[in-house]
């Protein structure tokens, strides 16, 4: 629960008040000031007596009971001021913009950690430090500019960088979007981006509450409340854009498997992002734009009318939203030639909706009237209108303006002539309260995201019916480290997860007696490969298509002198499409499920899905539409199509596996061979950790 005091504040207190508003502490008054907060401002600093025209206290000492503080003093000040407003003062809220803390060494850190253990000694709330403030619409405790126009229905906006909210303000005020309030949280000494969606989820109102919030994220200190919170506020009608950065492959981790050298923060972050139905960015200029189109109401479906009075744009964004998995599909019959006829000569109504440089107010009403009445293979509309500079466009956009009010299917203006109908824009954005979208390319690449992002997953999941106590009573028994090959097949047997059938043996003999057992031929061919080295193709030590006796018995004495090598093992020669299934465990995120295109193709393509668990197999099913390699389970040229689901239900068996056995911290089952009839693992990898 977050502070009242913090909050809704009856009085506040600026500790490091100055006059000089080019200092956090003189400029974080003077927003205060500005803002029109309606309560009690005090300020406190030795050298002063007024600042900005409010009284000014030598010290804290001297202050009468004040609900909220903000902090603008040396860090090793800090602490010891906190005691005295929580112990004397009755202060539960805390902004501290003061830097030189945990960011900075040990005994910041110290620092820190003593603040924040008197506000959690009184109930107390605490934003940073380190931070540039906090803003909502009571009043401004922020030190840094744009301040926007807050309205109640714009951005809830939770970063952790105060900077990158400043550049992340210029960027969305400019085109029209607006705020209802900034949490820059800085160091997260006590409230992180997780509380603030957590305090944003409990207080939640439909009529009252934003619905939109944008994130901006430099580490995801807890997953499971970032999603338990981000579900249920998506559930609850909200729409969330994110930012993580920091997610390059140099943040990657070596590991001996395969799954080990996919498993970056970065690919749990996807996962944990989808699963929660967070529409994740990738710069500035893309969550400003999400969020923006957020703002307008919900596209229900992938079909977008392009209406533009220039070619160029609308051929480009065709291109981009046709690339993105949203459609423009053509226009025609008698309700198109009707249009045709109320415009100029050489328009096209084929979409893109193409009425000329020289179209006019009426008849983009014309145009989204139809679009709006006629055409039903029309859910949204993009409106492209800018202008050579010969008229104003005022008409334009009062129409445009008129039009998104009264009409059900969504409406986004396109307006790129920032300079010369700037005037025009201006009026569009502050007079009507609408937003702008300068730059088609980024507005499409952007709704497409949204498009493209599922809504949550449920979570409670059923998952497949597996053998607990078989699974438990082996890992029980085994040792820290890669796995016997007995004791693995032992944990795919109790899970259900199909396995080849084979033998592990380090005597010719035994060898010799298992292919006859089989019936080793050319229809039932043998594979032979080494146990011990953990790369086995890169040490010859994989034999294909066995298929007498005599090569059982060559190929037995040339394994079984590999390096490394301690046993050889023996199955029937399976065939089918490559495919893998993989799981990690990390220590922040839990366990991932990796799967997509296996064999060599891993390493080289890496082309596969992430997800958190638990994983379902219909969820399964419908990400291995994403992998770029999906004509390939089809069936291509001849080749047999891989049956997705029976591999979906296996990749929701592992999911299942490492939920019984948490134990387990990497696993590979690479690879998988997939046909119609079966998808089988024929190797396989399992570490566990006690």
């Amino acid at each position: 629960m977050i502070a009242k005091e913090l909050l809704e504040p009856r009085s506040i207190v600026v500790c490091g008040a100055s006059s000089n508003v080019q200092k956090p502490g003189g400029k974080v008054l003077k927003n205060l000031i500005d803002s029109g907060f309606k309560g009690q401002i005090y300020a406190v600093n030795p050298k002063e007596s007024e600042v900005q025209g409010i009284k000014c206290f030598a010290s804290v000492e001297e202050l009468p009971q004040v609900d909220c503080a903000i902090l603008a003093i040396a860090a090793k000040f800090c602490p010891a001021t906190v005691e005295t407003l929580t112990t004397q003062k009755g202060t539960k809220g805390f902004i501290c913009v003061s830097a030189g803390f945990s960011e900075e060494n040990a005994e910041g850190a110290a620092l820190e950690k003593r603040m924040v253990d008197a506000i959690n000694a009184v109930g107390g709330s605490l934003i940073g430090p380190n931070c540039t403030g906090f803003l909502n619409t009571n009043y401004c405790g922020a030190f840094d500019a744009p301040i926007p126009s807050l309205d109640p229905k714009g951005v809830d906006f939770i970063t952790g960088s105060g900077a990158t909210a400043v550049f992340i303000k210029e960027y969305g005020i400019s085109n029209g979007l607006k705020f209802n309030s900034v949490w820059a949280v800085g160091n997260c000494a006590q409230l992180g981006i997780e509380d603030v969606l957590e305090h944003l989820d409990n207080t939640f109102d439909p009529e009252k509450s934003s619905h939109v919030i944008m994130l901006y994220m430099e580490k995801v200190s807890n997953p499971m409340k970032l999603l338990k919170h981000s579900r249920s506020l998506i559930n609850k009608g909200c729409r969330i854009a994110a930012i993580k950065s920091g997610g390059s492959a140099a943040g990657s981790r070596a590991a001996s498997s395969h799954t080990g050298a996919l498993a970056t923060n970065d690919a749990a972050v996807d996962a944990l992002f989808r699963k929660a139905g967070i529409v994740r960015c990738q710069n500035r200029q893309e969550l400003t734009t999400v969020c923006s189109i957020f703002m307008h109401p919900e596209v229900k479906g992938k079909n977008m009318a392009v209406i533009t009075h220039a070619g160029g744009p609308a051929v480009m964004l065709t291109d981009v939203l046709s690339n993105g998995g949203m459609d423009v599909p053509h226009i025609e019959g008698p309700k198109a030639q009707e249009l045709l006829s109320k415009l100029f000569g050489g328009s096209s109504v084929g979409n893109p909706i193409d009425f000329l440089a020289t179209g006019t107010a009426e008849q983009l009403g014309y145009i989204i009237d139809a679009c709006e009445n006629d055409f039903d293979n029309i859910d949204c509309m993009a409106v492209i209108f800018g202008s050579p500079g010969l008229f104003p466009n005022y008409e334009v956009y009062k129409v445009l303006d008129e039009k998104m009010k009264t009409c059900k299917k969504p409406i986004f203006p396109i307006l790129p002539s920032i300079i010369n109908v700037k005037d025009e824009i201006a009026d569009f954005i502050n007079n009507k309260g609408r937003i702008n979208f300068p730059e088609e390319c980024v507005f499409g690449n952007a709704l497409c995201k949204v498009y493209n992002t599922p809504k949550p997953q449920p979570e409670n999941v059923e998952q497949p019916a597996i053998d607990v106590a078989r699974i438990r009573k082996t890992i029980d028994r085994c040792k820290s480290g890669y796995l016997e090959i007995s004791d693995y097949n032992e944990l795919l047997d109790a899970a259900g997860i199909s396995r080849k059938i084979s033998v592990e043996v380090d005597k010719k003999e035994d060898a010799l007696a298992f292919a006859k057992k089989v019936g080793v031929s050319k229809d039932m061919p043998l594979v032979m490969k080494v146990v011990g080295p953990l790369h086995k193709s890169d040490v010859g030590g994989v034999t294909l298509g066995v298929k007498d006796l005599d090569t059982v018995a060559k190929e037995f004495d040339r394994l079984i002198v590999i390096p490394e090598t301690y046993a050889v093992e023996m199955y029937p020669m399976l065939d089918g499409t490559d495919v893998y299934i993989g799981a990690i465990k990390d220590e922040t995120f839990g366990h991932q499920i990796f799967f997509g295109l296996g064999g060599i193709f891993i390493e080289v393509l890496k082309d596969v899905q992430t997800a958190l668990v638990p994983i379902t197999a219909a969820e399964a099913k419908d990400m291995l539409k994403n992998l770029r390699g999906y004509k390939i389970l089809e069936g291509v040229r001849g080749q047999e199509a891989v049956n997705l689901d029976l591999y979906a239900e296996q990749v929701a068996r592992v999911s299942a596996l490492v939920q019984a056995a948490p134990e387990i911290v990497e696993m590979d089952l690479n690879p998988l061979l997939g046909n119609p009839r079966y998808v089988t693992a024929v190797d396989a990898r399992i570490r566990i950790e006690k």
